[in-house]
């Protein structure tokens, strides 16, 4: 992508569909020249200008808004034109037409018919990449690479909580505290550097100015920003819960309980789920990715159709955060039912990792006035279990007796800390894995310090890994394919 990041590059910055308004976005250098043509007068800098925008016969296109932003003043930092028109596909996509005839034009005949010679600028505009006006305001040192990816991320937040975390990423909070981390850190280092560099003095820098007080500061500041970029990531990836069990165990009316809907058709005959039902679900801000699959069962005894689903639903449980193993407590005494649980259990410890928790979910509590009475009495504040091996919840589907119980243990199993929400920055996975780099780093680098002859090169290089770690983070140091990778995922216009 960094290749071609000299041309002008244009791009309709609206969502497709029809709308009330359409903005059609240009970033280049120079763009002065091509306004004054494309809009038939001078824009001033940020001034909203009202203009009817005519094709090459004088045909009217629309009436836009146009504003003209001058570098390093505009998002890209490079000049950028922005037109706001109505926002209809065709129309927005005439618009941008009708922007590369001017840009390739030799000669331009402005409103008053005088023929001006004035040669073109942009006889390089392009369509635009997904994500090249951010990948530009990075490149131009407007936003750090996290804040730019918090763009996308505020674009994408599917809840109101990770709306937030991205808008605080967006605006520094992040990038502050990795700042804060390595300002430290290159404090450090250059004690080390200072010792490596001057042998022949004596006087031990590192003793002296507390390198290991230093150390174990950073460690410390590095602990408390790790756990909130891991609470971020779960903002932003949320965790992803697939509903398993026999069939007319309740998978589907559990799935419909958590979302409040009638999403998956409920029914008593069994294999009525004949294919996977998504649903991401909202639970204390952090989005849940919810996925009922088709009951479970030998193949031999479904058709064709279900046999498919039957697959996809093991598909969807390898790649799971999480499975909820349901269970229907009205049979749990009859022995082809067990039967076949054990044989559910003994597939799902094959399938999954070990560290994968099942949860066993009983439903149809309602039922048994005795189970419904004993799981009130064990959870009088409809609490998660506090045993982390045998996870077992009794709940009804029906009348929602234990729901907040299971939402409280899959926010446990997450990893969320309850209420936390306030105050945390949107983090991708890729911050968690770089801010884990550091941790390996900083405890090996600890380890060298404490001998009575510290190794002093190997210090300083672990030390020096673990800088370039963090600038990675905020594109410091940062690989072009990095780059391609992460600005690839951002939308067309953006």
């Amino acid at each position: 992508m960094l290749a071609h990041h000299n041309d002008a590059i244009i791009a309709v910055a609206t969502a497709s569909g029809r709308g009330a308004v359409g903005i059609v976005r240009v970033s280049g250098k120079q763009l002065a020249p091509f306004s004054r043509a494309l809009c038939g007068r001078a824009l001033q800098p940020r001034v909203a200008t009202y203009v009817p925008l005519n094709d090459r016969h004088a045909t009217p296109i629309d009436q836009v808004l146009a504003l003209y932003f001058q570098g390093p003043n505009s998002y890209t930092g490079e000049d950028v034109l922005e037109l706001q028109a109505h926002g209809g596909p065709v129309v927005l996509q005439m618009i941008v037409a009708r922007c590369f005839e001017v840009a390739t034009a030799q000669t331009v005949i402005d409103t008053v018919t005088t023929i001006h010679s004035d040669k073109q600028t942009l006889t390089n505009l392009r369509l635009a990449k997904p994500g090249e006006f951010t990948e530009r305001a990075f490149l131009n040192h407007k936003l750090d690479l996290a804040q730019a990816e918090a763009v996308a991320d505020l674009i994408e937040a599917s809840t109101e909580a990770a709306a937030r975390g991205a808008s605080r990423s967006l605006a520094g909070a992040f990038s502050q505290e990795i700042e804060q981390l390595r300002s430290a850190l290159i404090h450090l280092r250059t004690l080390v550097e200072a010792t490596l560099d001057f042998p022949e003095e004596e006087i031990d820098f590192l003793q002296q100015a507390d390198a290991r007080g230093l150390l174990s500061r950073l460690q410390e500041n590095l602990a408390r920003v790790m756990q909130k970029t891991q609470q971020g990531a779960l903002l932003r990836e949320g965790v992803r819960v697939v509903i398993a069990g026999q069939p007319n165990a309740g998978k589907s009316s559990l799935l419909n309980a958590l979302a409040g809907a009638e999403l998956a058709i409920v029914t008593p005959i069994a294999g009525t789920t004949r294919d996977a039902v998504q649903q991401t679900i909202q639970m204390d801000g952090v989005p849940v990715h919810v996925v009922d699959t088709a009951g479970l069962r030998e193949k031999q005894e479904a058709d064709e159709v279900e046999r498919i689903g039957i697959d996809r639903a093991w598909r969807h449980i390898e790649g799971a955060d999480a499975v909820l193993f349901v269970h229907d407590v009205l049979r749990k005494e009859e022995p082809a039912y067990q039967a076949a649980d054990a044989e559910i259990a003994k597939t799902l410890e094959r399938s999954i990792p070990k560290q994968i928790p099942v949860v066993h979910i009983w439903n149809k509590a309602d039922a048994l006035s005795e189970v419904a009475t004993k799981g009130k009495q064990e959870r009088t504040q409809d609490t998660a279990l506090q045993d982390e091996d045998v996870q077992d919840i009794h709940i009804s589907a029906k009348t929602g007796f234990g729901l907040e119980a299971l939402r409280q243990e899959l926010l446990r199993i997450a990893g969320w800390q309850g209420g936390a929400s306030e105050g945390l920055y949107m983090a991708r996975a890729r911050h968690v894995q770089a801010l884990d780099e550091v941790h390996t780093h900083f405890a090996i680098a600890e380890a060298h310090l404490t001998q009575k002859a510290p190794a002093l090169d190997v210090l300083a290089e672990e030390l020096r890994l673990a800088q370039n770690a963090l600038n990675a983070i905020t594109g410091e140091f940062s690989s072009d394919d990095l780059l391609g990778v992460i600005f690839s995922s951002f939308c067309i216009g953006k």
